[in-house]
């Protein structure tokens, strides 16, 4: 029987920050503006980890440009509300000067579990990503193209960095969230599985143990979603630019349909060595697109201006025919602007060099994630 092809549908998530519009400082969210969230959007938003923390859902999507109109109402809403308790929505994967120590967790179930769980390493999650799933019908098609998709993790996290401050130290890296993130067991760059069926062997060996309760307990940089029929990309940071997030999902998606289109033709994407991935991984950890990625074709390391040309040509054909080739082009855009970590060193640098102190350049720098919240909504 001939195989039916994916659907390659798009949802998109999310996690905001919310912090206070005067001292910019974060907040422990009251119980009343989620329920304001949850009147105002039903089940596309819900409670994170923190209380400082919120998490937005577009609904199934059958094109990007639904996506985006979808996802700028989610954010529009989300600031509506936080504005009428005098917040606001930042998107940025970590706060430039808050500590962890002083936040507040989410009196739910399943973060009380996390907590008792993880202990110190979970009490330090101060920080938030987008996460991208894109629609693979079949079991045994999501997991041959959950490792090929792994080469592309460094390229797609390069575009996304925004966390490069923590608790009021510039740390040097574009993506100090991965550096937390990294903490948790079961992250980083997925297994290889030879089919759905090995992947569900495994995955139930530590369900049987009791060690989780379910495959949502996975936290790899891709994994098959334990709820939908979907590969879901989890490398990225979330970007304050809504236009810079739609890029990165387009790129997401039209890299998904360009493997397939590959198995159809029984060909695939080079499997890697994995520590040879980890090493441009931790590249775009460290530099984000300043630095290069290394090209395993050549032995060397390339510009990332050009890696980021070659992946456009690479997935053009796939973007035209999802329809999303303007925003996959889009991308370049990020190069031309700055990642978030580029733009945020920026607003610092520049305050410093105005005479002002470490605080109020870091202030300048949570005002700038304000602003860029809502362009482009």
């Amino acid at each position: 029987m001939a195989r039916t092809s994916p659907s390659f549908t798009l949802g998109v998530e999310e996690e905001y920050l919310i912090v206070d519009a005067e001292t910019l400082d974060l907040v422990a969210a009251p119980q009343a503006l989620m329920d304001a969230c949850i009147r105002k959007m039903g089940k596309k938003v819900s409670p994170e980890f923190l209380r400082c923390q919120v998490e937005v859902g577009t609904g199934v999507s059958a094109t990007i440009a639904e996506a985006r109109e979808d996802l700028a109402n989610l954010r529009r809403s989300v600031k509506e509300v936080c504005n009428d308790f005098g917040f606001e929505p930042i998107a940025a994967s970590t706060h430039p000067f808050a500590a962890w120590q002083e936040q507040k967790f989410t009196d739910k179930e399943r973060y009380q579990t996390l907590e008792k769980d993880l202990a110190g390493v979970a009490r330090r999650m101060l920080i938030c990503g987008m996460h991208v799933h894109v629609g693979i019908d079949d079991d045994d098609m999501r997991v041959d193209l959950l490792g090929q998709f792994s080469y592309f993790v460094p390229h797609l996290l390069a575009l996304s960095t925004s966390s490069p401050f923590w608790e009021g130290r510039h740390t040097g890296l574009h993506s100090y969230r991965l550096s937390v993130f990294d903490n948790l067991p079961r992250t980083g760059l997925p297994p290889l599985f030879s089919s759905f069926s090995e992947y569900r062997r495994s995955i139930q060996t530590i369900i049987d143990a009791e060690i989780v309760e379910d495959a949502s307990k996975l936290w790899w940089d891709v994994r098959p979603s334990a709820r939908f029929p979907t590969l879901e990309s989890r490398i990225c940071d979330v970007m304050p630019k809504i236009d810079h997030a739609i890029a990165v999902a387009a790129l997401t998606q039209s890299i998904f349909r360009m493997l397939h289109e590959l198995s159809r033709k029984n060909q695939r994407w080079r499997l890697y060595e994995r520590f040879l991935i980890e090493e441009n991984r931790w590249r775009a950890q460290r530099y984000g697109p300043t630095a290069g990625l290394i090209d395993f074709g050549i032995g060397q390391i390339v510009p990332f201006e050009d890696i980021l040309e070659e992946m456009i040509d690479l997935v053009l054909p796939h973007a035209v025919a999802l329809g999303c080739a303007a925003e996959v082009e889009s991308a370049r855009n990020i190069l031309r602007d700055g990642t978030s970590s580029q733009r945020q060193a920026a607003v610092f640098d520049a305050a410093i060099a105005q005479g002002r102190d470490t605080d109020a350049a870091l202030k300048d720098v949570v005002r700038s994630l304000v602003a860029e919240f809502s362009e482009g909504v």
